[in-house]
């Protein structure tokens, strides 16, 4: 299930923590992801584990797949998806935390679809 976050509080919590709050959104934003595109993909913790290991570098690749994964979630439900694996690798080179800001946007979207559709 895909829990609808804030924002703004998240940044704020990430900025106050020195990133450390930043971490566990990575892991949330990468499991919701998942959750989301309904595919099997590398766990949040997983996902952590290696770019803390790759000294960032598989964040690149992670950021890129994100934006994969939310053009899968909109295309299964029949919303217009765009070419977001660039967009999202962009923003992640030139700062993670407003990648991190337009996925989770892009993630509330879906937030709660499941007792909708009920």
């Amino acid at each position: 299930m895909i829990k609808e976050r804030s924002i703004v509080l998240y940044i704020i919590l990430s900025i106050i923590t020195c990133g450390i709050f930043g971490l566990y959104w990575f892991v949330c934003i990468t499991e919701d992801t998942n959750a989301a595109a309904d595919v099997a993909g590398t766990s949040g913790g997983l996902a952590l584990l290696f770019t803390i290991i790759t000294c960032g570098i598989y964040g690149f690749y992670w950021a890129y797949k994100c934006g994969e994964k939310l053009d899968i979630a909109k295309e299964k439900r029949g919303m217009p998806a765009g070419n977001g694996g660039i967009l999202y690798l962009l923003l992640f080179i030139f700062g993670g935390i407003i990648a991190y800001a337009l996925i989770q946007s892009e993630l509330n979207k879906f937030a709660g679809e499941e007792y909708k559709t009920l």
